[in-house]
């Protein structure tokens, strides 16, 4: 019987992990679940083209299927699946900057934008304000940042994730807040 996606919204995640151990067509439930999230991760933390973020998403996903029977079930799968994305979108992204290390990003006013009067200004060209913000900032800032605010996760599941202690999640997402308000020179933009 194929495995449809009225099926798959009545498993749990345990549920969709344990029957795709014995048939592999229930594994399409978790990528069909995760799928949308997990580009949208990606594409957020390593400013990756459509194509460069699939390649990303298709390796993560071979490495959560080989992975699989060492899922431990007391994890929240959700928080063990963003590891193995995090991961691999990060060692993706050090090979593809690694030859440009003496390029850099130049943040100056033009870049940023002037945020003062911009009453008129789109929310699209806001977001596209605070992404160049977010893309100028360290990667441990900017990932902190998106896992936070973007994903919504919690300091346990970012801790998860990171493999890092809550108190540094904390320590981190303080000094981001900082390091990105600081970026914008505008006090309109405080939203943390």
């Amino acid at each position: 019987m194929p495995v449809t996606q009225e099926i798959c919204d009545k498993l749990t995640d345990q549920e969709i992990v344990q029957k795709s151990l014995v048939d592999l067509e229930y594994f399409s439930c978790l990528f069909d679940k995760y799928e949308p999230k997990l580009m949208r991760y990606i594409k957020r933390i390593a400013s990756l083209n459509h194509e460069e973020s699939e390649d990303v998403l298709q390796d993560a996903f071979i490495k959560v299927w080989k992975n699989l029977n060492d899922f431990d079930p007391n994890m929240k799968l959700s928080s063990w699946i963003y590891r193995i994305v995090h991961n691999e979108t990060i060692s993706y992204w050090r090979k593809k900057t690694s030859y440009g290390k003496d390029q850099h990003i130049e943040v100056n006013e033009h870049t940023m934008g002037s945020y003062e009067d911009d009453n008129e200004e789109s929310i699209e060209e806001k977001q596209i304000k605070i992404n160049q913000i977010l893309d100028a900032l360290p990667q441990k800032y900017k990932t902190i940042l998106v896992l936070k605010f973007v994903e919504g996760m919690s300091y346990i599941e970012i801790s998860d994730v990171l493999k890092i202690p809550e108190g540094t999640v904390a320590t981190r997402i303080n000094r981001a807040k900082k390091a990105f308000v600081k970026m914008t020179n505008d006090k309109d933009l405080s939203f943390f």
